[in-house]
């Protein structure tokens, strides 16, 4: 699985598509942060403050725009006949696809870091750190930074699920940024409809990922992220085995 684990870390450093959600959401969280500086945002004063305020724009890049990475890094692998390889080389289909959702998670992982990261150093460099909000210290970013890692991954694992599926990156690229983008919505009104949904809703990741940046943060804020990406893993791994692949 090691080498499995370094020929996917080599494609995804290859990989365009990877590099182009980078740069865009590096110019993008700098364009922002100037825009602001430069609008006069009175809720923007401080390099802590950019880092609050970009939360609400880094939860839907978390979920949306990893799905480019996903049609292009996954479900194309098909259509280039680089997936048929693969499992041509006696390697069994769970370390395959293991190692495949291991990488594809660590790319989502950075892709959803690098908003608040590199606009919080540009807001620094304009309005200067600035003090700590009462009630935050130094553990916040620990915090918020481990937890949206987590939530990364959880996001990650249900994309490679559909993505395994789909064989074509155009299909999955576009089932997964509407999946997205609506299901939230739709499970939180069948919560508010059907009693037996609301507690499944709120012990989703779906719910739970909108409350990362509060002060107070329980246990199930860790575990559900962590059981998540473990069930669609296993699930996304008995798809794969028993997908056709021609």
């Amino acid at each position: 699985m090691g080498n499995l684990m370094k020929a996917e870390l080599f494609k995804l450093r290859r990989d365009r598509s990877f590099w182009t959600v980078i740069i865009i959401l590096f110019l993008s969280a700098i364009g922002w942060t100037v825009l602001e500086y430069l609008d006069h945002d009175p809720n923007l004063n401080s390099g802590m403050e950019v880092y609050l305020g970009s939360f609400a724009g880094n939860n839907y890049i978390t979920k949306i725009a990893p799905c480019i990475l996903a049609g292009f890094f996954i479900s194309s692998e098909y259509s280039i006949g680089t997936m048929k390889s693969l499992t041509a080389t006696g390697n069994s289909r769970m370390k395959i696809f293991w190692s495949k959702l291991f990488v594809f998670s660590f790319g989502s992982i950075i892709i959803s870091l690098i908003f608040p990261i590199v606009a919080t150093g540009t807001g620094t460099l304009l309005y200067g750190f600035g003090e700590m909000p009462k009630g935050i210290d130094a553990t916040y970013f620990g915090q918020t930074l481990g937890l949206l890692i987590l939530y990364a991954a959880a996001f990650s694992s249900i994309m490679a699920l559909f993505a395994i599926m789909l064989t074509d990156s155009g299909k999955a690229i576009g089932f997964l940024i509407i999946f997205f983008l609506l299901f939230d919505t739709l499970f939180y009104v069948l919560a508010t409809k059907i009693a037996i949904v609301e507690p499944v809703f709120n012990h989703s990741v779906f719910k739970l990922f909108l409350e990362i940046s509060q002060l107070e943060i329980e246990t199930k804020h860790v575990i559900v992220p962590v059981l998540t990406y473990i069930g669609f893993g296993i699930l996304g791994s008995f798809v794969f085995r028993k997908k056709e692949i021609k």
